[in-house]
């Protein structure tokens, strides 16, 4: 087997859908010997009835509760028959070729886990890669836009090594998710693939942003609360990151731009009555 596709599916049966539809057009014809695996953490949308009827050749793991994204892609992985993975989110689209030709990519870069350039449904960049949060860039993300600026995230118009590259998409051969490299598990969402990386990189591997077969990436499919939830879940990926991989000194420093974030997102919300700002900062208050 070359490569095993893992899709982890949480009431996300249209995304799903047009995610694998796309997927098997986009390997049709080719000489690569593919499964596809979904695991599903319990969706109650019809997911499961429409995998059975549609897609009876993909493989499922059906879940009998929410056990997480990095999790159920563990699961995924360990199920896998390839010699190389690729872990997909439910809510992309794959172009023609664009498999193949990341697989090519990957192949010839055996140590390195592989991240695609990501397209906003408008074919826009999408930002999916970027430096370790250390400090500076912490600040930088919390109180300039660093996102918007392209200091914390990024989309390159030419392949590179970088850091980190977003979990949506990530390709690697199988032995380096098993040399130690699976999801941390008490990560629930957000966060996990970089503390995955961050583990890869002290182990010599490197990590590529890979511009040469972009995907679609609609974006916070399986989110429950599309507007709370990234907030607090960054909240907690950065706590539990920095409590795992830095010093004590430096998880002060964070705890205090958190809180200092929070503070003054909440009362940007008491002089422009944006209730948003004001429940949602004050539940990443608690956390910090």
């Amino acid at each position: 087997m070359d490569l095993s596709v893992v899709i982890v599916s949480f009431n996300t049966k249209k995304l799903l859908d047009n995610c694998l539809t796309s997927l098997y057009t986009s390997i049709r014809g080719q000489l690569l010997d593919v499964e596809i695996i979904v695991v599903d953490n319990v969706s109650t949308d019809g997911t499961r009835e429409m995998l059975a009827k549609k897609y009876p050749k993909v493989s499922t793991i059906l879940n009998t509760e929410n056990i997480g994204f990095g999790r159920a892609n563990n699961q995924g992985i360990l199920k896998s028959k390839g010699e190389y993975i690729l872990l997909l989110n439910s809510d992309t689209i794959i172009p023609n070729h664009a498999i193949e030709k990341l697989y090519e990519f990957t192949k010839k870069h055996p140590r390195s886990f592989v991240g695609p350039k990501l397209l906003n449904m408008n074919r826009t960049a999408q930002t999916s890669c970027g430096p370790f949060f250390s400090l500076p860039v912490v600040f930088a993300a919390l109180f300039l836009k660093g996102d918007v600026i392209g200091l914390t995230r990024f989309s390159p118009k030419k392949t590179r090594r970088v850091d980190w590259v977003s979990g949506a998409c990530i390709m690697a051969a199988k032995k380096l998710f098993m040399d130690d490299l699976l999801f941390d598990e008490k990560i629930f969402m957000y966060m996990e693939e970089i503390d995955l990386l961050m583990r890869a990189k002290k182990k010599g591997y490197g990590t590529y942003f890979y511009a040469g077969s972009p995907i679609i990436h609609l974006g916070g499919g399986s989110s429950v609360n599309k507007r709370t939830g990234p907030v607090l879940n960054i909240y907690k990926g950065l706590i539990y990151v920095y409590n795992k991989h830095c010093s004590k000194r430096s998880v002060v420093v964070l705890k205090f731009l958190l809180r200092l974030k929070a503070l003054v997102s909440i009362g940007l919300g008491v002089v422009t009555g944006s209730t948003y700002l004001k429940t949602t900062y004050a539940e990443a208050l608690k956390l910090v």
